[in-house]
Formats: structure tokens, C-alpha cells, sequence
């Protein structure tokens, strides 16, 4: 279903953008990048992170890391990570598939300002084997996300 929900997101959305399978798990940065045939720092990881009372999601640039100050400096409290069902119920979507894409439940998006370093990224698309190109600007549109600075 998770992956369904991503190819109707972008069928209504951007029917211009196609989801792409690989055959190959891309559940991790590294396993995504081969399968793709990009650079590790392409691959748009999203983070699902539960700040106080909110959850939300974090897209950022495949090598960097959240910087936990400068996340409780904008969100106002310390990340923290759902456990992996939390993670499905809020988003439809299996960690390591991850997207802000086609969500079970509306969520606030963030890109982190380390995205912008490339033309073009790679997030997930609903599952462990599925994802989609496009670039930073485009996935801050499509997602009405905000541009933030959390990573280190």
C-alpha cells in the first residue's frame, strides 16, 4: 500500500515524475546510492522526528547528520526518533522506505539547506526497493516543505 500511495501521490501531483524499482534493496544511504547510480550525499534520506508533541519529517542530503542542537534550536526540544511502528502508522511507509510522499497521516516537512548542494536527489518512494529523482526545489514544492538548517 505505502508504495501505491507514492505512485498516486506523483500520478496527481507530478505525473511527469516517475517511481522507480530496483530490484536491489536501497534501504540504506549506501545500498541506495549503488542501486541508483548516484553519489551516497544524493540520496534525500527522510527522517521521521518526534520534537515534544510534534512529529515531523526531516528530508536532508544522504552523508549528513541531524545536529541535535540545531534541531532543538529550531523546533524547540530535543529530537527524537519513533520506534519503527510509529514510524509506518504515522507515515504508511516501512523505515528504510521512508518518504514525504503520498503520507498516511499530514505531516510538516522540512529540507534541510545540505540538499541544495545537488541539482539533482533521490528520496525513497514508499518502499525498500522504490525511489524517485527530482530535484531540491522540486520536493519543496510538491511537499510545501520549508527549508531549515539542522544538519551538521
Amino acid at each position: 500500500m505505502s508504495l501505491q500511495s507514492v505512485k498516486d501521490f506523483f500520478a496527481t501531483h507530478a505525473p511527469d515524475i516517475s517511481v522507480i524499482e530496483t530490484e536491489k534493496s536501497s534501504a540504506t544511504v549506501a545500498m541506495a546510492a549503488e542501486a541508483h547510480g548516484v553519489e551516497p550525499d544524493q540520496i534525500a534520506k527522510t527522517l521521521c522526528i518526534r520534537a515534544g508533541d510534534q512529529v515531523v519529517l526531516v528530508v536532508a542530503a544522504g552523508m549528513r547528520r541531524l545536529d541535535n542542537k540545531k534541531f532543538r534550536d529550531r523546533f524547540g526540544a530535543k529530537p527524537r526518533m519513533p520506534e519503527a511502528e510509529e514510524v509506518l502508522a504515522l507515515t504508511g511507509h516501512p523505515v528504510g522506505g521512508v518518504c514525504p510522499f503520498g503520507l498516511a497521516t499530514p505531516l510538516a516537512v522540512f529540507c534541510d539547506l545540505s540538499l541544495k548542494d545537488h541539482q539533482e536527489i533521490v528520496p525513497a518512494a514508499g518502499a525498500h526497493n522504490s525511489a524517485v529523482k527530482l530535484t531540491p526545489d522540486r520536493l519543496v514544492t510538491l511537499t510545501a516543505a520549508e527549508w531549515v538548517d539542522v544538519c551538521q
